[in-house]
């Protein structure tokens, strides 16, 4: 039992490196970063209001400052609205034309219901190649590890504009997630929802409800 638990430890230690490691070494600053296709942005909680988060906040205000530096043409944004009573990726549409961002630049993923159904959607459905991914540091060397696997062509630039309440809960999630990472990649898991092509080089205002 205990070279089993041993043997248990070892691979999830090494499961948790060899993501974050793969993951890491696609992490710029944003003045480095290359131009794309397309920035992604992940979601995160929005209140019964429709306000954003502090940490979407801070994502889609990265995003943001890289789509006016020229980065790409267009940004993508993914999240969960699979009830109608709660839409992350309509609140992210909105904080972003509130800032001057065109309609048909922005990109709606409905169903971006986690890091691995955000990546492939991307990949699959809006038909990126090239993509920069925004979200804070303690998820991001994951989204990449994952868009890595995925053959996407990717760069991330991290989001960390504040400090968050609940950072060291979602520091420690992030073992777990990793693992869970590395089993989706391994074995091909498909994305909840499949879904049209909608070609990120086309108008964003196609995916909007």
């Amino acid at each position: 039992m205990s070279l089993f638990l041993v043997l248990g430890v070892f691979f999830f230690i090494f499961l948790n490196l060899w993501v974050y490691c793969r993951g890491r070494a696609k992490i710029v600053a944003a003045e480095e970063v290359a131009t794309a296709e397309a920035i992604l942005v992940l979601g995160a909680q929005v209140y019964e209001s429709g306000q954003v988060s502090p940490i979407l906040r801070d994502r889609l205000s990265m995003g943001l400052q890289l789509y006016q530096l020229g980065v790409a043409p267009k940004l993508l944004v993914s999240g969960d609205h699979g009830r109608e009573d709660y839409d992350e990726v309509n609140a992210m549409r909105r904080f972003l034309e509130k800032k001057g961002v065109p309609a048909r630049d922005i990109f709606m993923d409905h169903a971006g219901f986690d890091t691995y159904d955000s990546m492939i959607r991307a990949r699959d459905v809006f038909q990126v190649k090239k993509v920069v991914v925004v979200t804070q540091y303690f998820h991001l060397v994951r989204a990449l590890y994952i868009a890595r696997a995925l053959r996407l062509e990717c760069q991330g630039v991290s989001s960390d504009l504040s400090r968050y309440s609940a950072q060291t809960y979602f520091q420690g999630r992030e073992l777990l997630a990793r693992i869970k990472a590395f089993l989706e990649v391994t074995f091909g898991r498909p994305p909840k929802f499949g879904g049209e092509p909608h070609p990120i080089t086309g108008d964003g205002t196609s995916t909007h409800d």
